[in-house]
């Protein structure tokens, strides 16, 4: 496989996971902000802005921040932004991926293109944020249905839980800084809702009830969200898809160092499936969480220096 192509799929599914992830913090934000006061809601959309990397946040009232979530072209985070460039990338390897998907791809693409910012006063975010998310959805299940599970569909796995992995840790970094709760995990019931947030934001809250029941804790939270092994939105779910999408790639189709990939994501599979909550909490959530966003930005770079960045030389020795 080329490395063009496989940079193009890998970030195809890198930007459509972050097309729904946005989709989902818009249409759980404006769900929140009926039930809790304008300065919380302010706060809820601020958060959700700096987890996106989005800037000049401050100066932005809610309804400006959740017309940019989901129709700023110029940002890579937002809903447009982040399809277009996705489209973009499945455009380039058109010929590598099934018809449906393309065309599930473009049905998407044009969903949200015909909207403009004159027409955003006519648009109900809610109903735009979920059919994108149901659109994604419907792409995922194609592409696991026409496509063949060879090299290109590992590489769109890679980027589909590299994203969700780092979404995943971010949303848990921005909670546990700013929502405190005591030496037993007990939440603050004035930020009950705001827990609640992140994991419909993760797509965790009736799979957390099924397990802890509806006692909202926030060690529960955590052990959820970090270190369950078979929610699929879970940082442990996602490092063990990341591993098996990586580990599936021939060795020595690109270079001899191809390992070098396997033992950067067996290790963050490893130290996500032996923690232990307790042990977590009292080295530091925010602690514990950097060094898995730094595990993951060292599988990225190490993606880049054995498959597609990789000099020439390394590539004739093989």
């Amino acid at each position: 496989m080329l490395s063009r192509v496989a940079d193009s799929l890998y970030w195809m599914n890198r930007y459509l996971e972050r097309a729904e992830h946005t989709a989902r913090l818009v249409e759980v934000n404006l769900g929140l902000s009926l039930d809790l006061s304008t300065a919380s809601t302010d706060l809820g959309w601020a958060r959700a802005a700096r987890s996106l990397g989005m800037s000049d946040i401050e100066e932005q009232d809610p309804v400006e921040l959740a017309q940019a979530l989901a129709f700023d072209p110029a940002s890579s985070s937002s809903i447009i932004g982040a399809i277009v460039t996705a489209r973009e990338n499945a455009r380039q390897v058109r010929e590598q991926i099934s018809s449906e998907m393309w065309e599930q791809v473009n049905r998407v693409f044009h969903q949200v293109k015909r909207y403009s910012f004159d027409e955003l006063e006519d648009i109900d975010p809610r109903d735009f944020a979920g059919s994108v998310i149901a659109g994604i959805h419907l792409f995922q299940g194609i592409t696991d249905s026409t496509m063949t599970h060879g090299d290109g569909w590992q590489f769109l796995q890679a980027g589909r839980y590299m994203e969700r992995a780092l979404n995943t840790a971010t949303l848990l970094r921005s909670h546990f800084l700013e929502f405190g709760f005591d030496e037993e995990g007990k939440i603050n019931p004035a930020d009950h809702l705001h827990w609640i947030a992140l994991l419909k934001s993760c797509t965790a809250f009736e799979a957390y009830c099924k397990v802890y029941t509806a006692d909202l804790q926030a060690d529960s939270i955590g052990e959820f969200l970090l270190l369950n092994a078979e929610f699929p939105h879970s940082l442990h779910f996602c490092a063990d898809r990341l591993h098996a999408a990586l580990e599936a790639l021939p060795e020595g189709s690109w270079t001899r160092k191809s390992g070098k990939v396997t033992r950067l994501s067996g290790r963050l599979r490893a130290n996500l499936g032996f923690s232990q909550i307790e042990e977590v909490l009292e080295a530091g959530v925010q602690s514990y969480l950097g060094a898995v966003t730094e595990q993951c930005a060292q599988i990225h770079k190490a993606i880049y220096q054995v498959f597609i960045n990789y000099a020439i030389e390394a590539a004739v020795e093989v």
